[in-house]
């Protein structure tokens, strides 16, 4: 479904990205895992257009989409959700959802229903302004505003990023669920435990570079995901 060739991308003199590589078959949940700094949100804003690459190619479905606009991105099918949630706080539970949906044609009240059926916590807050929710709220909202889109190729960035335990599970069991009912995923993630729990293949990635990639049951446990991720 998705394919990046020898993808580079700089911020001014820093480089960022080298020569990152990596696909993602459709149904397939794919980890991108490595320690802060490694590229890794680099690479999926690279993905939705907001970076351009100085050098690589990125195909989705077979389509070249490497100069493509962020807004052809999402019409074609791909969804991001960004690190940090980047909800819009003044704005209400229910308005930052259906700016989700602004993309698409027809209505939007089956997608709502879906985001309700995830997060039901949403369904009880619609009224309320986003920047009143609490961390694990808000990125339910973030997620579910991804959703409305109707992605077929769904990027989540950090999903369990500074929430606390039993959100982070009920975070992860969604993403399951949403891989059950068939949702492409390229996952970024720290807590690795979790992200190889639950991907089928997984990438590592060290100062801009693939450095290891293969089923994610075998990269439990092999020493170098450890040395990748904690340095040692």
């Amino acid at each position: 479904m998705l394919e990046l060739t020898d993808i580079h991308v700089a911020y001014g003199s820093i480089r960022a990205l080298n020569g990152v590589s990596l696909r993602v078959g459709e149904g397939e949940l794919v980890a991108l895992i490595g320690s802060n700094g490694a590229g890794k949100s680099t690479t999926l804003k690279t993905i939705s257009g907001l970076l351009r690459p100085r050098q690589g190619t990125i195909a989705y479905r077979g389509q070249p989409i490497t100069r493509a606009a962020t807004e052809r991105i999402v019409a074609l099918g791909i969804s991001h959700c960004p690190e940090g949630r980047r909800i819009f706080g003044r704005l209400s539970v229910r308005e930052n959802l259906l700016l989700g949906a602004v993309q698409r044609q027809g209505g939007a009240d089956a997608d709502l229903e879906r985001v309700y059926e995830l997060f039901p916590r949403l369904k009880e807050r619609l009224s309320q302004a986003g920047g009143t929710l609490s961390g694990g709220e808000q990125q339910m909202l973030a997620i579910g505003r991804a959703l409305m889109s109707r992605p077929k190729l769904l990027l989540l960035d950090e999903p369990s990023l500074g929430l606390a335990p039993l959100m982070v599970e009920h975070i992860f069991t969604v993403i399951r669920e949403l891989k059950r009912q068939g949702t492409t995923m390229l996952l970024v993630e720290q807590n690795i435990h979790h992200a190889l729990a639950i991907a089928d293949r997984a990438y590592v990635m060290e100062t801009g570079r693939i450095t290891l990639d293969g089923p994610a049951a075998e990269l439990k446990g092999d020493p170098q995901v450890e040395q990748s991720y904690f340095g040692r």
